[in-house]
């Protein structure tokens, strides 16, 4: 696989939103390869849609941009304690909110894609209310909107900074996405971390955004199944796919790379330590990838404690999330010497408790038995050895002198990241393009739009799609997220990785 330079996405002078899909991109990147026309063609829409969302994104974290996150005085009544939900109707277009078709207190509708966002809604806000005292995702009551029936056949469900969103998803993989409790609470989950940690979406702390997600919102489900962590199956998605998907959920948190091994998604690819860690400029980093060794880390501690999860490991995982020590470029030893502090701090220092989420983390090979634990280093979202993936890799701007490629110029477009991290790529010579491509591709190789694009765009997304261009002849080397890329180009690069015969 080619190695690309990851540039950093998005800087503003002030907070700005995240959009975060609950399917990787390594997933759809896959499907959109699919013989079966309809399916590449449903997958390539969630790729293209998904990109776009994220170009008004600005930030590492989850942070609302655009308009800004609703607030309780927003929401006429919204008063006191409780949800203040309202869903929306997108009617199969890809604008958001759309059309109100249920309020908080609302009888069921005969949608069951309306009431099953409605209740996923109210079960999230139920757990961190109960169990973390905490209202709703920014602590202050913020109201949860959900637009449902987005796009057609859309393949994915997003947090976008203010709300939730979810696709019907194409029938063939994906069932809709209202259809999962743990990915309604896998979503609104980044909400709480742009308000407490706003961990970075990239490499291990960006990983750990996706395990905090992963976490929370299969504790979401236990906890209204009334599960214990021995009786939960620690799959997260298992609902999302069709019955002729040959996998079990989109992860397997208590076996990370067993959840799929289907011919058309791939095989699992998250590691469950860190021996087998990837070292990926791909997916920000691996994101979705690596989290598999930090969810693992969770249910050996949630089970090693026993009982229920959300009281267990949970509290003490949320205790770092909302507390004081963890900073936004948190990596892996750092973020696991912080949980193995607050079980101290919790339980008392050598309790059951505490030695359980230390064994957890060994086990896993983040920390090492018997060496001193590490707390409040900081962390620059990578280990520095061959986990060293993290912080925020700018990309290499071409040294561009205005050199119009020649026909015969290779060009590899690459494209990583999202929810089920699939990668999808082509390496092609321009002058075998479309006459209109291959002078679209030649204008914009000859000129410094990308480098402008990446030089101006300096920070990471959660769940967001990646695009990486290398063209040798020009010295151009580029990574952008799809966020930030005008539709033209956008347009372009969706064409250029289109199976030349569809």
């Amino acid at each position: 696989m080619t190695s690309t330079h990851c540039s950093p996405a998005g800087p503003t002078a002030h907070p700005t939103g995240t959009t975060c899909t609950i399917v990787p991109p390594y997933i759809l990147e896959a499907l959109a390869t699919s013989d079966e026309p309809a399916l590449a063609t449903h997958a390539r829409e969630a790729l293209r849609h998904d990109e776009q969302l994220r170009a008004s994104r600005r930030t590492p974290t989850a942070r609302p941009t655009g308009r800004r996150a609703p607030r309780r005085d927003d929401v006429a009544g919204a008063h006191g304690t409780g949800p203040h939900r309202t869903i929306f109707d997108a009617k199969g277009t890809q604008t958001t909110p759309g059309t109100q078709v249920r309020a908080e207190g609302g009888a069921p509708t005969g949608d069951i894609a309306v009431n099953e966002a409605y209740d996923g809604l109210g079960a999230t806000w139920e757990l961190w209310s109960t169990a973390y005292s905490r209202d709703s995702l920014d602590g202050k009551g913020m109201p949860l909107l959900a637009s449902v029936h987005y796009g057609r056949n859309y393949d994915n469900a997003f947090w976008d900074g203010s709300q939730m969103v979810f696709g019907d998803g194409d029938g063939v993989i994906f069932e809709r996405f209202t259809k999962s409790l743990d990915v309604i609470g896998h979503e609104l989950a980044h909400g709480v971390t742009e308000h407490t940690a706003g961990l970075l979406y990239q490499g291990q702390s960006g990983a750990l955004n996706e395990s905090v997600s992963d976490v929370f919102g299969v504790l979401v489900k236990q906890k209204a199944l009334g599960q214990s962590a021995a009786e939960a199956d620690w799959l997260v998605g298992p609902d999302l796919l069709n019955p002729s998907v040959k996998g079990r959920a989109l992860r397997d948190m208590r076996n990370p790379g067993t959840a799929y091994d289907d011919p058309r998604l791939g095989k699992d690819p998250q590691p469950a330590d860190m021996a087998h860690y990837v070292d990926t400029q791909d997916d920000n980093g691996g994101v979705h990838i690596n989290s598999g060794i930090p969810n693992r880390a969770f249910v050996l501690a949630a089970e090693a404690i026993g009982g229920n999860a959300w009281e267990g490991a949970g509290a003490i995982w949320y205790a770092v999330l909302s507390g004081d020590g963890i900073k936004a470029d948190c990596d892996f030893a750092t973020f696991a010497g912080l949980t193995v502090a607050a079980a101290g701090t919790t339980h008392g220092d050598g309790s059951s408790q505490q030695d359980a989420v230390r064994s957890a983390w060994e086990q896993v090979g983040v920390l090492t038995a018997g060496a001193q634990t590490p707390v409040g280093t900081g962390g620059t979202g990578g280990s520095g050895s061959s986990a060293g993936t993290g912080g925020t890799t700018p990309s290499r701007p071409a040294p561009h002198g205005g050199t119009t490629p020649s026909p015969d110029a290779q060009v590899l477009l690459r494209r990583t990241g999202g929810f089920a991290g699939q990668v999808r790529e082509r390496r092609m010579a321009l002058g075998e393009l479309p006459e209109r491509d291959a002078r679209d591709w030649t204008h914009l190789l000859a000129a410094p739009t990308l480098q402008r694009i990446a030089a101006s765009t300096e920070r990471s997304h959660p769940d967001a799609f990646v695009y990486s261009v290398v063209c040798d002849e020009v010295g151009c080397d580029i990574t952008i997220q799809e966020p930030h890329l005008p539709e033209a180009i956008h347009s372009l690069f969706e064409r250029t990785l289109a199976d030349p015969q569809d």
